[in-house]
């Protein structure tokens, strides 16, 4: 019997710093260590001042809390702790509401707006422009084939068509990231009667109507909902054309988005069509008011149109505020999740298996994908090469041995500067997770379910302290990229 192909070689981006900081915290240590041996050989008695407040920055730098540094725990803290007392931590919506920014989503989501563009075949899909970057973002609603039923040869060939795919973007500056999402929710069965009822044909036989609507009443009351996109977020401003005005840039990013979708089809999905506005105002709604999923699939499949898509009126919720470990949003709660460490053993295709079953509450996936230019690629991996062979150099002369994760850690540097000499793409990745229950009593059953089901999937999560709001954006089909947003504001 054959053996299961394996996959792996993912690692973390390290620095050439010290105890895993970065190299302007490595140089800032090292400065303050020099000032302080100075400073003793003139007077020892110095020591008493500057030894306290340097060893209490080590402190800072170094203990971990909640996978994350002292410093930076205590910044994220005081900086959520201004922003409550400040009132920046609940949003409030009104009836009658009359000034321009009326009806907008709340937090990072406000400067995301809704265009509908015309597709080329007599149909309309929606982008999520970011009215302060420029993004903009269209999703790919697609339906992924069992790997379960399929047989193993063809599921590695899909996932070598998808390491293809990812390695593509590295040619295409103009496309930021790439973010897939798998939602699960509980759906009473409403579901499946719309969508047949939608699509009998009234001049069928009786016979027929008979046969498909016993097959309906036979089905399960309470069944899952799951739904898998691929959304794709383009910056404008790198297209080759250069476009001068928006209806140029999307002009180019629907001749992109084409060719993108085109060689979709060959990575074990089958392409369902773009997201309308319609079912993106869905989604966003369904994910702030989970009581409506069963109102608005509703609408999805009778009556499209009635969905207003001016100004987000259907999409924003009533209400929302940010807590410190949850968010709480009009007939929901969501817990959110980032990806703290990768599985450190290979695995296989099908380790996300248990992590992205349903359950018996609503469930966001999102692993976002951040392609690195094929241009710079080698050097960077040049670089993380050699910053692992300085770290293991360093603990052979201090502690004379070198642990067994650092050399597995600098194997796989390694690996990764060889296959990307033979053709291999780099991306950088990260997770997210959300979870949403309608009654907080139901809150800790959901925690307990998702992080055993991580566990189970080998990756190690951490709660969003602070930042639960941002999180729970990131798996919403709207282009939003923590990592990207935390790089600007640091002016990187």
């Amino acid at each position: 019997m054959a053996q299961p192909r394996m996959y792996g070689g993912w690692r973390r981006q390290r620095s050439i710093g010290i105890a895993g900081l970065g190299l302007g915290a490595t140089m800032s240590l090292m400065g303050g260590l020099v000032v302080i041996v100075v400073a003793a050989s003139v007077d020892p008695g110095l020591l008493l001042y500057l030894g306290p407040p340097f060893l209490l920055a080590i402190a800072v730098m170094i203990i971990p809390v909640q996978g994350q540094s002292l410093g930076q725990w205590t910044a994220l803290r005081i900086r959520w702790s201004l922003a409550h007392l400040k009132g920046r931590t609940r949003y409030v919506g009104g009836v009658m509401v009359e000034h321009p920014r009326a009806f907008q989503l709340p937090g990072v989501l406000a400067p995301v707006s809704l265009l509908e563009v015309e597709d080329g075949r007599g149909g309309q899909y929606a982008l999520a422009w970011h009215r302060r970057t420029g993004h903009m973002t269209a999703t790919v609603r697609t339906a992924p084939n069992s790997t379960w039923l399929a047989e193993s040869g063809d599921v590695d060939g899909w996932v070598a068509n998808w390491h293809s795919w990812l390695a593509s973007l590295g040619y295409m500056p103009w496309v930021a990231w790439v973010s897939v999402t798998v939602e699960s929710a509980p759906d009473p069965g409403s579901t499946l009667r719309d969508q047949v009822a939608t699509q009998l044909d009234p001049n069928a036989p009786a016979e027929a109507h008979k046969i498909i609507n016993d097959l309906v009443a036979s089905t399960p009351s309470v069944s899952a909902n799951v739904e898998t996109r691929i959304s794709i977020t383009f910056d404008p401003r790198k297209f080759p054309a250069s476009p001068k005005t928006r209806l140029e840039a999307i002009a180019e990013l629907g001749n992109y988005l084409n060719e993108l979708e085109n060689s979709l089809g060959n990575c074990g999905v089958s392409l369902l069509g773009r997201a309308t506005p319609a079912h993106l105002v869905a989604t966003v709604r369904n994910a702030y008011d989970p009581a409506a999923r069963g109102e608005t699939n509703r609408l999805i499949f009778s009556d499209p149109g009635g969905f207003s898509t001016n100004n987000w009126s259907d999409a924003g919720p009533m209400s929302a505020q940010l807590q410190h470990d949850r968010y709480v949003h009009d007939s929901g709660t969501s817990v959110s999740w980032v990806w703290q460490e990768a599985p450190r053993t290979n695995v296989t295709s099908n380790v996300l298996a248990k992590l992205l079953a349903p359950t018996r509450h609503s469930k966001r996936t999102t692993i976002l994908y951040r392609p690195w230019a094929a241009a710079s690629a080698a050097t960077a991996l040049e670089n993380q090469r050699t910053a692992t062979q300085y770290k293991s150099e360093i603990s052979r002369r201090v502690r004379h041995q070198v642990s067994a994760r650092d050399r597995q850690d600098e194997e796989r540097a390694a690996q990764a500067a060889r296959e990307e000499s033979m053709g291999a793409g780099l991306v950088q990745m990260s997770m997210y997770v959300t979870v949403t229950v309608q009654d907080e009593e139901h809150l800790p059953a959901a925690i307990a379910q998702t992080e055993s089901a991580a566990e189970s999937s080998r990756i190690r999560l951490r709660r969003a302290w602070g930042s639960q709001d941002v999180a729970f954006a990131t798996s919403l089909p709207l282009g939003i990229c923590p990592p990207w947003m935390l790089q600007r504001m640091n002016g990187w």
